[in-house]
């Protein structure tokens, strides 16, 4: 590599950039993991989707939770193929054949994980090893790639495993130990099949403090010396002596005990309460909330900020803290600590987001679907471990007496910024200080890879070659044309002969070309291999003008089909699937447009960034075609109509689907409808629609975690055995259910 600086962020932008391999960017508190993140969106080509284990960490990191975006059930996952009832007769358990039956992926989800090239999963050390496992059964099910680990998509795990750890209860660790050894990320099957780069932040940027540092470490690695138990200890206060520092947050250990501590603070203020309600739109569940909805303040309370300046000014960042100095019915006015000017809080906003794509443009986008505004405080005298995690300050009492759980007392003395800003409640316990043993094994034999330039040149070649291989194959392609082909089963006949034939006219050519492809592919990864380079990028230039020439003529010919298809009604599922295969021809397309750019970047060593000229030219391209598109659906529908001098736009001739009441219920919900709109397009009572798809469960034609939220099923489930009957259970409800949604869960429990 050609002067390639050694600065390990600089190594794994590489990794992320050029590579293709599994990653763990991990590092002590306070190394920049998080500030790589945010800034990973701004310095990648490749299409990524931000993933954490839980709501909160999910909107600290901009992302989205696994299990929204996977659609994973609630509970434990078992990596077999075969059903759970094989292992356990314990509700709450599912495996590879309960989710593809039982819980599939919906096309939008479908869409967007085809889309993504690189998955993110931020505070990894949270993520159990069989959601891990469940992560990749999707990714290869979505992508049809049952050969590499997540259906050939790169994953990026940020996180630290010396700070909170996975949650298992004891009923399900008894189930789960016949296929892991712990519970831990780094156990999951499908990283034992791929490897995984450790690449750890070695330059601390939180701590300068040499001695501090050093008594941190050794926390970490389970080495804790007797000097280093006294050197904690001589910042030990007595009761009396801690309530004389002022101004000043208390790290515990107990969420009651830090709201048990603000609650008493406040109290003790002897001046009015003033209450601030948040405002909340759309879709943002209660358990997303980044703080209570209410929040009580009085003159004199002690807050601490819960978010970072969105203005653009940097007046204050996620864990400063601040006095409160004035309140009125509107307004909260604080001074910041160390600070004597007065500021004027201004409200927050957070959003709950999903990733969609586009509709437009086919390309991997963000969609708000609810947001929470609030003023960006909490009360803090005092704070939780947990929360603490990610914060920063110059000065916190550490309250870790009753420490419960590995890395609590690492994680709560790594929040500050030397030993200088260091006050125990208690006096440390060398018994409290230990990380888990099976975390420490694992980082010391991680550390034991080979040097990281040697991985990165090896794992680029290989990258490289995946390129070429994944670029020049159509398969993916041939196989959804084929689905569509089989799918629709002629349930559409089109007046316009074009129409009939387009889709098989596409497989044909296509199919047509897969030896001539696999002979090119075959020439390129001999260019690589033997460091042909300039050769390589000729042939590479030359099939790109070949291959997108023909892309283009098949996207052209497909936007304008969608464009007369979208005149007709009762052509949703056509239109889907035409859609589907419009998504896979641009991704293609799209492809090919970089792969010169990207072999010529990383043989050259250097980083390829963002490619935003080649989306737009796409974008530019799409929007030419079905302007183009239109133009060509009006003059056939034109020529349709003088042909039949009968038959409406609005009307094709698709062959009529036998049913009844309930069939026109069922298709009304295949189509995205929800039951109130259902009842209310079909001037039903919600009720009878209710029924209706209770029968479609029982049958299997309807899943029931399509109609009803996952805490509403659990809830019910969890009565069934204690009530065999509708009336017996409504009763123990206490009305709390209807009839209908009651029998929607009799019909789930049945049909499974």
């Amino acid at each position: 590599m050609n002067n390639q600086s050694t600065d390990k962020l600089e190594l794994a932008a590489r990794f992320v950039n050029n590579t293709g391999a599994p990653i763990f960017l991990t590092g002590k508190a306070g190394t920049g993991k998080t500030t790589f993140l945010r800034e990973l969106a701004n310095r990648t080509h490749k299409k990524l989707v931000v993933l954490a284990p839980t709501g909160i960490a999910a909107l600290h990191a901009k992302g989205v939770t696994i299990h929204s975006q996977f659609l994973l059930p609630l509970g434990s996952f078992l990596p077999v193929r075969e059903p759970e009832g094989n292992y356990t007769d314990q509700y709450g358990f599912y495996t590879q054949h309960t989710l593809a039956r039982r819980h599939p992926l919906n096309q939008h989800r479908k869409s967007v994980l085809r889309a993504v090239d690189l998955l993110v999963i931020d505070e990894v050390s949270m993520l159990r090893a069989d959601i891990l496992d469940a992560i990749d059964y999707r990714m290869k099910s979505v992508r049809g790639n049952f050969r590499e680990p997540f259906g050939g998509v790169q994953l990026l795990m940020i996180g630290d495993l010396y700070q909170l750890p996975p949650i298992v209860k004891e009923q399900e660790w008894q189930v789960l130990n016949r296929f892991y050894n712990s519970m831990h990320f780094f156990e999951a099957k499908a990283l034992q099949n791929s490897g995984m780069v450790y690449l750890e932040l070695d330059k601390i940027f939180r701590q300068q403090d040499g001695e501090f540092i050093r008594v941190l470490n050794h926390l970490r690695d389970n080495a804790v010396t007797q000097e280093d138990i006294q050197i904690l200890n001589r910042h030990f206060m007595t009761e009396d002596e801690v309530k004389n520092e002022k101004d000043c947050i208390t790290i515990t250990t107990h969420n009651y005990k830090a709201e048990q501590l603000n609650q008493q603070e406040l109290e003790s203020l002897p001046v009015p309460s003033f209450f601030y309600k948040a405002e909340v739109e759309n879709d943002f569940p209660e358990s997303l909330f980044p703080l209570a909805e209410t929040l009580e303040l009085r003159k004199g309370a002690q807050v601490m900020f819960i978010k970072n300046d969105s203005s653009g000014f940097a007046s204050y960042f996620n864990g400063k803290l601040a006095k409160v100095v004035d309140l009125t019915k509107d307004e909260i006015t604080v001074v910041m600590k160390d600070e004597s000017q007065e500021f004027v809080l201004r409200k927050e906003v957070w959003e709950n987001k999903k990733y969609i794509v586009n509709p437009e443009t086919k390309e991997l986008d963000e969609e708000v679907i609810g947001t929470f505004a609030h003023f960006p405080v909490k009360l803090a005298w005092a704070v939780t471990v947990h929360k603490s995690q990610g914060l920063t300050f110059e000065k916190a009492i550490i309250d870790v007496g009753r420490a419960f759980a590995p890395g609590q007392v690492y994680v709560a003395l790594s929040r500050l910024r030397s030993l200088e800003g260091l006050i125990l409640r208690s006096r440390i316990q060398s018994g409290l200080i230990y990380s888990d043993q099976q975390v420490v094994n694992f980082s010391h034999s991680a550390n034991e890879q080979r040097s990281l330039t040697e991985l990165l040149a090896q794992h680029q070649i290989n990258y490289l070659a995946a390129l070429i291989e994944r670029t020049f194959d159509f398969s993916s392609i041939v196989k959804e044309l084929q689905y569509f082909l089989k799918d629709q089963g002629g349930s559409f006949e089109f007046e316009d002969a074009d129409m009939q034939v387009l889709i098989p006219d596409i497989l044909k050519q296509l199919s047509a070309e897969m030896e001539n492809t696999g002979k090119f592919r075959n020439q390129l990864l001999f260019l690589l291999q033997s460091k042909q380079e300039e050769k390589l990028q000729e042939r590479l230039e030359k099939g790109s003008v070949y291959y997108k020439k023909m892309l283009m003529d098949m996207l052209k010919e497909l936007l304008a089909q969608e464009c007369m298809v979208s005149h007709f009604s009762r052509t949703k599922k056509y239109m889907d699937g035409l859609e589907e295969i419009e998504q896979l021809l641009l991704r293609k397309y799209l492809e090919i447009s970089k792969i010169r750019r990207l072999i010529q970047s990383i043989s050259a060593g250097e980083i390829p960034g963002r490619m935003d000229d080649l989306e737009a030219e796409i974008k530019s391209l799409r929007l030419s075609f079905i302007t183009r598109g239109k133009e060509l659906a009006a003059e056939k529908i034109r020529d349709i109509k003088s042909k039949t001098g009968k038959r409406k736009a609005s009307s094709p001739k698709p062959k009529r689907q036998k049913g009844d009441s309930k069939e026109l219920t069922f298709t009304l919900f295949e189509s995205g409808m929800n039951i109130s709109e259902i009842a209310l397009e079909r001037s039903l009572a919600e009720s009878t629609v209710k029924s209706h798809l209770a029968e479609g469960i029982s049958a299997g034609r309807i899943e029931l975690e399509d109609c009803l939220p996952q805490d509403v099923i659990l809830d019910i489930m969890g009565q069934l055995e204690k009530f065999s009957s509708l009336s017996s259970l409504r009763v123990h409800f206490e009305g709390k259910y209807d009839y209908g949604t009651l029998k929607m869960v009799f019909a789930g429990n049945k049909s499974t």
